[in-house]
């Protein structure tokens, strides 16, 4: 049995939408899908061919039913979950437009430190901790 750390990485596209208030949307995973319920920063998997700019935007009309302007290329952190190893191309994105439409029933939540939403997916949590250091944050970005 192979673990996560032997499998190729897959690369994913994560969009850190930030709004004027300087807080950021987490969405909840939907129904079905592992971790099911954990809140994280939206976005998904490269396809063939893509950049981690091209997933982002077809990934963020395709789950929030809105058009980003250029994302920002912020972070990249290789995840080991049980059920695969991925490669975070986290991008903060301030331009959007359109309404937030949650298209795979998912919920959502603009937060500030400290997350008031849990549980938190485990790759959500250095990115909760990147904001804390930029923003001179003390104490517990989450709840347990």
């Amino acid at each position: 049995m192979t673990t996560a750390a032997e499998r190729a990485p897959v690369d994913v596209a994560v969009g850190v939408l930030i709004d004027a208030e300087g807080r950021f949307l987490l969405t909840s995973r939907p129904e079905g899908k592992v971790y099911a319920g954990y809140w994280e920063f939206p976005g998904g998997k490269l396809e063939a061919g893509e950049s981690v700019a091209q997933a982002l935007q077809r990934e963020l009309h395709e789950e929030l039913g809105i058009d980003i302007g250029t994302p920002v290329p912020w972070k990249v952190e290789l995840v080991d979950y049980e059920h695969a190893r991925v490669r975070l191309h986290f991008c903060k994105v301030h331009d959007w437009r359109g309404e937030l439409q949650m298209r795979e029933g998912q919920r959502m939540a603009w937060q500030a430190l400290p997350v008031q939403v849990r549980p938190v997916l485990p790759g959500t949590i250095p990115v909760l901790q990147w904001f804390a250091a930029e923003r001179g944050f003390a104490g517990a970005t989450h709840r347990g």
